[in-house]
């Protein structure tokens, strides 16, 4: 019996009479698989006629292909960390920096504010910890301001004090060191701190969400005129 799916002048003629019903259109998968036959096809009456010695050149061609675009994707790819790894040190400013160093560049960045007085042990602690966070951590933008001369009055006692600045605002505050183990504190324990609000990128998290001091935080009303146009006037 003839198929009546046949491509066939007679079938034709059934189906115009209606005695045949309409012939099925090809699946998606079937025109898939007729694509993919019809490149290989292309492909192979291509190189069918090309000699060893051809066949190995474009292959010689077609790894240096891969391995040039390979090497512009890491070019880019280097750049674009370079561009976001610009600081790497910690920075003194004085108060009419703030706005600048500080709100403004937490738009793009984050920027970690040390509330800091020089004869103040764990002030000493807190910018040596700091300062080598910020050579290992350089996307992060990190600040240091004597404590007083950034707020007018602001109390000794609540020395160190770390804002956490991001889009433009202040995010997180930590008033001294008690929660972070005082005296004791270490690099591991403020590096975690810092990784587990977001501030820096840490890869060992499991650490960070076992370490429970890195969890507290402590907010001040001393530092929230900071979050008003950064309690600054022209009248400072």
């Amino acid at each position: 019996m003839e198929d009546p799916n046949a491509d066939t002048e007679w079938n034709d003629i059934l189906r115009a009479r209606g005695i045949l019903p309409p012939k099925e259109g090809p699946t998606e998968e079937e025109i898939f698989e007729e694509m993919d036959k019809n490149i290989r096809e292309k492909q192979e009456k291509h190189l069918e006629d090309k000699t060893l010695d051809e066949l190995d050149e474009l292959e010689d061609e077609e790894d240096e292909r891969i391995l040039a675009e390979y090497r512009q994707k890491r070019i880019a790819e280097m750049k674009a960390e370079a561009s976001r790894e610009k600081y790497g040190q910690l920075i003194q400013i004085s108060k009419p920096d703030f706005v600048k160093e500080v709100t403004e560049a937490s738009q793009e960045v984050w920027v970690i504010v040390h509330l800091f007085k020089d004869p103040i042990p764990e002030c000493k602690l807190m910018n040596a910890h700091l300062t080598t966070l910020a050579e290992k951590y350089k996307a992060t933008k990190f600040i240091k301001i004597v404590g007083d001369h950034c707020i007018p009055n602001y109390p000794d006692k609540n020395l160190p004090t770390l804002l956490i600045y991001g889009n433009g605002d202040l995010q997180q505050q930590l008033v001294g060191l008690s929660q972070l183990g005082g005296m004791n504190m270490t690099l591991q324990v403020l590096e975690n701190y810092l990784i587990s609000v977001g501030v820096i990128e840490g890869s060992n998290k499991k650490t960070v969400d076992k370490d429970p001091s890195a969890q507290k935080i402590i907010k001040n009303p001393a530092t929230a005129a900071l979050s008003d146009d950064d309690g600054f006037s022209d009248e400072d």
